[in-house]
């Protein structure tokens, strides 16, 4: 934004179209970069490389590791730091949820008949004995 501003274009302007107040922007160009953000970037930077090093440590590991070159922080800071960038361990939890489509039948659809538009059907009348088998779930016992 100060390459707008140094072109002739008002910061005013830019702030508006940005949709930004110009309060913090001003705040931003004084120190534009804190010191706890340093601090944060030189732990980042020690945990990235024991993740480096040994991927199947989690975060408290890394935290530790992290502690061991000098770069003290809480367990809990090296989780969100560590989650924030992806780094999981190796021996992660297996990622459950709905976001899965569901995989291929297990068997073919014997009663699935394609009719003249093209539409899949089910037909559920077999030609001989012992070809087309069907359950009645309403035996079972429901709450």
């Amino acid at each position: 934004m100060t390459e707008l501003a140094a072109s002739g274009i008002p910061v005013t302007v830019t702030c508006r179209v940005l949709k930004l107040s110009r309060q913090p922007y001003y705040r931003w160009m004084a120190d534009p970069i804190r010191p706890s953000e340093v601090v944060e970037a030189y732990r980042a930077n020690a945990l990235f490389d024991a993740h480096k090093d040994d991927p199947e440590f989690g975060h408290r590991l890394l935290a530790d590791e992290a502690r061991d070159v000098g770069e003290a922080m809480a367990d809990r800071t090296a989780w969100r730091i560590a989650s924030a960038n992806g780094w999981f361990s190796a021996f992660g939890k297996p990622k459950r949820g709905k976001g899965r489509r569901p995989g291929p039948p297990v068997h073919d659809d014997l009663c699935a008949v394609i009719d003249e538009d093209g539409r899949v059907r089910h037909v559920f009348a077999a030609d001989a004995p012992n070809e087309l088998w069907l359950v009645d779930i309403t035996e079972h016992k429901a709450a």
